[in-house]
């Protein structure tokens, strides 16, 4: 059995229906805040108004800009809304741009973060954070942007359409793909993961089918739970780091850019993480993971190129340049024409092969 090294960190999760307004204030108690800025998008500011309202005078303001890929002059906005309200602590309602922009408040303003997520984008439960600067999207780790609470609440995900809904569950399987061949996954991190690709999955299906049905809402928030546990405790590899490259240098759209990408990245690295490929194919009852996943998004109704999402093939060869060139772990080697093919395959959408 390999080493590893395993490190638990605090974090308290309440997940039942109807949580969003009746446990927020309760969460804020508990950590005793009493003037909490409530962030969110504009698309979801109906939800986060009734957020803010269950709070009553422990609302200082309600800040409804936040934007994909969190652009640090959006971050700095909110960052000066959160110190002239003079607020204590920050509650993030909605998706991952909601999350990455209470993220970014918490580190600049070391104020304790709330998280009310309304999408399966798993940010709420990772240290990490990213900014996207003159185009260029950057990312790190930091203990004190990572909420002191979370509170899933699976009729906040009733009204999501079913094609975010998809795109969105895909990008939390992303998050447990990656976190089983990590360098710093653990058992129980990978058994996390094992189980969070298994309930998403299995969730989709008959989410897609009846977007109503409380029962895939819950079962899927639970698997973007368990697969953003597993992103938060390793590494990130050749997968995000190219979704980031492809978000903030190109403006693609977050959740589908990563359906596209996933299952060529999984072929791609396959030849060298079999463990983590055994695990996936366990989850998904399936022998090819990599296919299995680009056929769910087919049966879907997700995109499968990155043609489709709008990147130009002149694109291709920036975006390879650029994923090279970082720095990070990977089961497969990286080298520039190895990444450029895997965005060929991408960008036509044609099957993909493992290596």
């Amino acid at each position: 059995m390999r080493e590893f090294v395993h490190e638990t960190r605090p974090m308290r999760v309440v997940f039942r229906p109807g949580a969003s307004v009746s446990a927020v204030p309760d969460e804020a108690h508990r950590l005793g805040l009493r003037r909490l800025l409530v962030v969110c998008g504009p698309r979801g500011e109906a939800t986060a108004r009734a957020v803010a309202d269950s709070l009553g005078d422990a609302c200082a303001g309600l800040h409804a800009e936040a934007r994909m890929h969190v652009p640090v002059e959006v971050a700095d906005r909110a960052v000066e809304v959160a110190r002239a309200a003079g607020a204590d602590g920050c509650v993030a309602v909605g998706g991952g741009s909601a999350i990455g922009l209470g993220k970014a408040v918490a580190l600049r303003t070391g104020l304790p973060l709330i998280a009310v997520p309304s999408t399966y984008s798993g940010s709420e439960m990772t240290p990490v954070w990213g900014l996207t600067d003159q185009g260029v999207k950057r990312t790190g780790r930091d203990p004190s942007v990572l909420p002191r609470s979370v509170v899933y609440d699976p009729d906040l995900t009733l009204s999501m359409p079913v094609g975010l809904s998809v795109t969105s569950g895909i990008n939390a399987v992303a998050h447990a793909a990656e976190a089983l061949y990590a360098p710093d996954a653990s058992p129980l991190i990978s058994l996390t993961a094992e189980e969070g690709a298994r309930a998403m999955t299995h969730a989709l299906p008959g989410l897609a089918a009846d977007p109503a049905d409380p029962d895939a809402r819950g079962r899927a928030l639970y698997g973007a739970w368990l697969c953003g546990a597993a992103l938060g405790a390793t590494t990130m590899g050749l997968h995000h780091k190219l979704c980031h490259v492809l978000g903030g240098t190109f403006g693609m759209p977050h959740a589908e850019t990563h359906t596209v990408v996933l299952p060529y990245a999984l072929a791609f690295n396959a030849p060298a993480a079999p463990e983590a490929m055994a695990a996936l194919a366990r989850a998904l009852g399936t022998e090819d993971p990599a296919l299995a996943l680009w056929n769910l998004s087919a049966r879907l109704g997700a995109p499968r190129s990155l043609a489709e999402l709008g990147l130009t093939e002149p694109d291709l060869t920036v975006a390879a340049g650029q994923t090279a060139g970082q720095a990070y772990p990977n089961p497969r080697e990286i080298t520039v024409d190895g990444v450029l093919e895997l965005l060929k395959a991408a960008y036509e959408g044609r099957a993909p092969r493992s290596s």
